[in-house]
């Protein structure tokens, strides 16, 4: 069993590299030819910052594989040597599954740093300065410590208590994934962004409006001080029932007109107004559900290959340790599913912004390919894999724009992996 479990791992990250190299010689070969949608300068800068993110992107893969490895080769008996100490099962089961996950936490933090201060500031993204990254990671790193143990010290519970303990594990971290994303804008709020209300009274009207057409039930319209980290245009709508609320980063504001932030908007109302949160949230469900029904009748002679009892923290870990394998097969079925609700979204903020609103939603969604330099084609199979949204392209078809500029070679699929 461990066998297999080692080959399904490393299938998936030989697929995951195979994928990022297609990406790359892809885009090596399409920035190199005619401009689309940007101009040539932006066009060929947004293609460096792809291809160098999937390089960054391998190198983090191949970590991943070698932290896999040592964890269940060595990693995971180790740290059952450093707390042989408690007396307590519930605290030395938390103490070892915390150990897992903050090492994993410190092993990532120089490609998170690197990825800030030298790969997003090289393209104008990153606003942060160090004292502020070092607060927030440390901000980061307490909460995870702190909430982490809380919910470790649930499953242990459960996984002590009852026979199902993979059925009643699901339905506690399901509902754990519901509380976090009705309070995320809270906590961003309290540790993170500051949070004030939109000042601009025409455009609070504008958006009440539009909510008001969805059924969209809100606690206010925020504007977050994003700009002092990161340069990217962004809006969220984050909680459930009455304590949702809409928030919108400054740099949003900066860089669209009314017409086109109210046409993003109303594509955000899209999602609410069919459901697509529930949905996801649904399919989220079925997926966790599998995964835990999995783990739930892993044989016994697995963890004897592992040379280690059948421990709530080894199910724990072994769990969190195969969790990207999991959700990497999962991804196309979710992805196309995405993409699907993005094209009726697209439809509904069109629709929502008036006459013209496809023009406005279509000028809008050039303005944040620009600003977030995304570069707008992709290898088919990156997107198989990757895309939740449709490729921008696309999406502006739908919309009814007349695309000009994509040099048909480049949407055959072929590359050149100049890595």
């Amino acid at each position: 069993m461990l066998t297999i479990i080692i080959g399904v791992y490393s299938l998936y990250v030989l697929l995951s590299i195979y994928t990022s190299v297609m990406q790359i010689g892809y885009v090596n070969l399409a920035k190199r030819k005619e401009a689309v949608l940007l101009s040539p300068s932006e066009f060929l800068k947004a293609g460096n910052y792809s291809v160098k993110k999937e390089k960054l992107s391998i190198l983090n893969t191949f970590l991943e594989f070698l932290l896999f490895l040592g964890w269940i080769s060595f990693g995971i008996q180790f740290l059952e040597g450093q707390f042989y100490f408690f007396q307590d099962e519930a605290i030395k089961n938390i103490a070892i599954v915390m150990g897992f996950i903050l090492i994993n936490y410190i092993v990532a933090l120089p490609f998170n740093y690197y990825e800030k201060f030298v790969l997003d500031q090289e393209f104008g993204f990153n606003k942060s300065t160090k004292a502020q990254w070092i607060k927030d990671t440390a901000i980061s790193f307490v909460m995870t410590l702190l909430l982490g143990s809380l919910v470790v010290w649930g499953v242990y519970f459960i996984l002590s208590s009852f026979e199902l303990w993979w059925l009643w594990s699901f339905v506690f971290i399901f509902a754990i994934i519901i509380l976090v994303n009705m309070l995320y804008p809270t906590f961003r709020a309290m540790f993170f962004d500051k949070l004030t209300p939109l000042k601009d009274e025409k455009l609070d009207a504008e958006i009440k409006r539009l909510m008001d057409e969805t059924g969209f039930v809100s606690s206010g319209v925020f504007v977050s001080d994003a700009s002092k980290r990161d340069a990217r245009l962004n809006a969220y709508f984050g909680g459930f029932g009455k304590a949702k609320r809409v928030v919108l980063f400054d740099t949003l504001l900066e860089k669209l007109s009314t017409r086109e932030l109210l046409a993003v908007l109303g594509h955000e109302l899209g999602h609410f107004a069919h459901g697509d949160v529930y949905k996801n949230i649904g399919m989220l469900g079925v997926i966790l559900f599998a995964m835990f029904a999995l783990f739930g009748n892993l044989p016994e002679s697995l963890y004897l290959e592992l040379g280690l009892s059948q421990q709530p923290y080894v199910v724990m870990i072994l769990f969190m340790l195969v969790m990207p394998v999991l959700g990497f097969i999962m991804m196309p079925v979710m992805g196309f599913i995405s993409r699907k609700y993005e094209y009726a979204a697209d439809e509904m903020g069109s629709k929502l912004g008036g006459n013209g609103g496809e023009i406005e939603l279509a000028n809008a969604l050039v303005k944040l390919v620009a600003e977030n330099k995304s570069f707008p084609l992709s290898h088919p199979i990156y997107i198989f894999f990757h895309y939740t949204h449709p490729p921008v392209i696309e999406r502006l078809k739908v919309l009814g724009m007349d695309i000009k500029g994509v040099d048909k070679s480049s949407l055959e699929g072929k590359c050149e992996a100049n890595i």
